[in-house]
């Protein structure tokens, strides 16, 4: 993800009551970030991935004349280092909205695939067949990551966030890890192997669980992004919910205890060894029979298990002080995450995880294996069983995962008609309905444009540049009345052209216009999608700039509240 804004910015003003609200409440953005493997099988000549992965994205290049754009969902996809297929989902308020943009970002690699599929079959032969993975390795043994977004409130310390949150994010991966079959067994997690660092700001030379790059997209005084690197890829819908919705809670409870000045009670279960502790749990399957060296110089017996019961007490405790905590997720019942989290815990110190098979992916792989294993014996080589496993999280052309579904074995939260859905509608009440209804009004009126997280911008014929920095922020309000009375009293043709006319109502404010001066209309036709003409108050001087190339420096102000 590109880094929008370094960790030396700052914002230019300072932090209004909508955002300080923010920051006193419990409510969260997430965002997915999946890269995707890419392979071919069944062609006449060699087909390496970065030469499928550019034919794939053959379409996205003649529209937006790049491989990195962003969709009508507000979503960004694009090709990342490796020619690795990349999706990010829109930011989210509520883990399910997440979840349903994800499950959209698997169907936009789908149709990307079997569209490039028909292409290369003309020109390779009719059995060449594309692949794409939702996995975190390939067949060669290079990985690729899941990475998960986190606004947090920049209170609180990265030390903490290494101390307090990673001990729960190693061992959640008892119900969140995608599972993995190699020449060494079967494993809970399919990066365990290749992570090698708690915690780091690089991403390629090395590979941290967690990020510490600064990157917020948002107001940088106020929030930072969490970067989490150490998920798997799940095709578990049910994991998928469940890990955002519980890393949730957990940092609800750091973020209350920075407030407060308070000990949030998890910094005990910080780790000697991140990474020791991290491949103990991936070889763990029985969640109970590993053993951690603590930081504090102490042994904690009982496996992941342990680890979970102690952040799950601690967050129940929490929830029944903040009630308030439960609104914070809009879709989502917080009371049955816990329930949940409850429930696959006790599975597992109970010797019955197997009853999650239906919801925890390396668990439906497990058990899909040894029935395999017990019908085929010794026939059955583990190349085949890795085999199966790739085809798992095959999007484009893999049957197993769909099978599993089909037959009630694996549950899912979302149907593909919601899927579907989600690939064109942003989520309704984050900043991402802003730039999904940019880039449809901008399509919809052939306009040249660009956009990233915290920026729209219209390129030709003219610039225009909006900033929102509020990633809460679905509905901006100017702050200033005699800005918006301007804008208000015109007609728009679209959503955007209100947008642009309340950026050019704003203009008048921030050059301290007065009413008292004549209306003069300046044709703002080029800039605006299909021609609005603006009706401002504004002296002479104003104008003249308004009527340069590129708006001055007083427009070029954000629409976010």
């Amino acid at each position: 993800m590109p880094q929008l804004r370094d960790s030396g910015n700052h914002s230019t003003a300072p932090l209004d009551a909508h955002t300080k609200d923010e920051i006193q409440s419990f409510a969260r953005i997430f965002g997915i970030e999946t890269e995707y493997g890419v392979s071919v099988t069944g062609s006449d000549r060699p087909c390496d991935a970065g030469q499928t992965a550019m034919m794939m994205f053959q379409p996205i290049v003649a529209e937006a004349r790049s491989t990195n754009t962003y969709i009508e969902n507000g979503s960004r996809l694009y090709l990342d280092v490796g020619s690795h297929p990349e999706y990010a989902t829109a930011e989210a308020r509520d883990p399910m909205d997440a979840l349903a943009l994800d499950a959209a970002g698997e169907l936009v690699m789908r149709d990307l695939a079997l569209d490039a599929q028909r292409r290369l079959r003309s020109i390779q032969g009719a059995g060449s067949t594309v692949h794409v993975f939702k996995n975190n390795v390939d067949s060669a043994g290079h990985s690729f990551g899941c990475h998960e977004n986190y606004l947090v409130r920049r209170f609180v310390p990265l030390k903490t966030i290494e101390q307090e949150l990673l001990p729960f994010l190693i061992t959640r991966q008892l119900f969140t890890g995608a599972g993995r079959m190699g020449e060494q067994g079967f494993q809970i997690t399919q990066r365990a192997d290749f992570l090698d660092e708690a915690v780091s700001s690089a991403t390629t030379r090395s590979r941290p669980m967690v990020n510490t790059r600064d990157e917020p997209h948002a107001d940088p005084d106020a929030f930072r992004r969490l970067h989490v690197i150490i998920g798997d890829s799940n095709r578990s819908q049910w994991a998928t919910m469940m890990k955002l919705a519980t890393t949730h809670l957990v940092l609800c409870v750091i973020e209350q205890a920075g407030r407060e000045g308070k000990d949030s009670g998890f910094a005990r279960f910080s780790f000697a060894d991140a990474s020791a502790a991290n491949h103990k749990v991936s070889r763990d399957l029985t969640g109970v029979e590993a053993s951690f060296d603590m930081a504090d110089g102490t042994v904690m017996e009982g496996g992941a298990v342990a680890i979970q019961e102690r952040y799950l007490e601690i967050v129940e405790r929490f929830v029944g002080q903040h009630p308030e905590v439960c609104s914070s997720l809009p879709r989502t019942d917080v009371h049955e995450v816990i329930r949940q989290w409850r429930r696959v815990i006790e599975a597992f110190r109970s010797g019955a995880s197997e009853t999650f098979a239906d919801k925890v992916d390396w668990l439906a792989k497990r058990r899909l294996f040894d029935m395999l294993r017990n019908r085929a014996g010794s026939r059955l080589s583990v190349s085949k069983l890795e085999q199966l496993d790739m085809d798992y999280h095959d999007v484009a052309n893999g049957a197993l995962y769909a099978s599993l579904c089909r037959r009630g074995a694996m549950r899912t939260l979302v149907n593909e008609s919601q899927a579907h859905e989600a690939i064109d509608v942003p989520p309704h009440d984050t900043r991402a309905a802003l730039r999904g209804r940019f880039i449809q009004s901008a399509r919809s009126h052939n306009a040249q444009y660009s956009c990233d997280w915290t920026r729209l911008s219209l390129t030709s014929p003219n610039r225009m540049d909006v900033t929102l920095l509020d990633p809460f922020d679905a509905q901006p309000v100017p702050h200033d009345t005699r800005g918006f009375a301007v804008a208000k009293s015109l007609r728009w043709k679209t959503r955007l052209h209100r947008r642009l006319l309340i950026l050019v109502g704003r203009i008048v404010t921030a050059a301290q216009t007065s009413p008292r001066y004549l209306a003069i209309i300046c044709d703002w036709s080029c800039c605006a999608l299909g021609g609005v003409h603006v009706i401002a108050s504004a002296p002479a001087s104003m104008v003249a700039r308004i009527r340069s190339s590129r708006p001055p420096p007083e427009a070029r102000i954000g629409i976010s509240g």
